[in-house]
């Protein structure tokens, strides 16, 4: 007799386990969408991120075969990608300047750098990009704009 109960309790308990899989799957599916689009959304705003850098760099490219020419170093940067809205904001700005251990020192065209040098003639390349949310997370702040700076030394 004792057998039977307890057989008949196993039955009971395994028939009312039957649906569990499926409530845990709909507990479980609206956090592995949150995580599934917050991992699109950062693999979005990265590659934006380095087309943005791209853009820069080819419009330092175009400065260095082809001189100082503000409008066609702005045309390189906003040509230099398949993504729409890449803008060469700041515009490009030619200056003078020294190497040094910090960067590049801001000076005039005449002047002599340390170590007897002329200084040199300097292209300072921008390019910026206005980022778009896919959908709004308010746990994550992504930046807005992205934006990069390339500096090439013409001569």
């Amino acid at each position: 007799m004792r057998r039977i109960v307890r057989i008949v309790l196993l039955q009971a308990w395994r028939q009312g386990s039957r649906g569990s899989a499926a409530i845990e799957f709909g507990l479980a599916i609206p956090l592995l969408l949150a995580l599934l689009m917050g991992v699109v959304e950062l693999g979005f705003a990265m590659y934006e991120a380095m087309q943005v850098y791209s853009a820069a760099e080819t419009g330092a490219a175009y400065a260095v075969k082809n001189g100082w020419d503000s409008a066609g170093i702005s045309s390189a940067v906003v040509s230099a990608t398949g993504t729409t809205g890449i803008t060469a904001s700041p515009a490009p700005e030619q200056f003078c300047g020294c190497p040094s251990e910090s960067g590049i020192l801001t000076t005039s065209c005449s002047a002599t750098c340390t170590g007897g040098n002329a200084a040199g003639q300097y292209v300072r390349v921008s390019a910026s990009l206005a980022h778009a949310t896919i959908l709004p997370f308010p746990a994550l702040s992504l930046p807005t704009t992205f934006t990069a700076n390339s500096v090439v030394r013409l001569n």
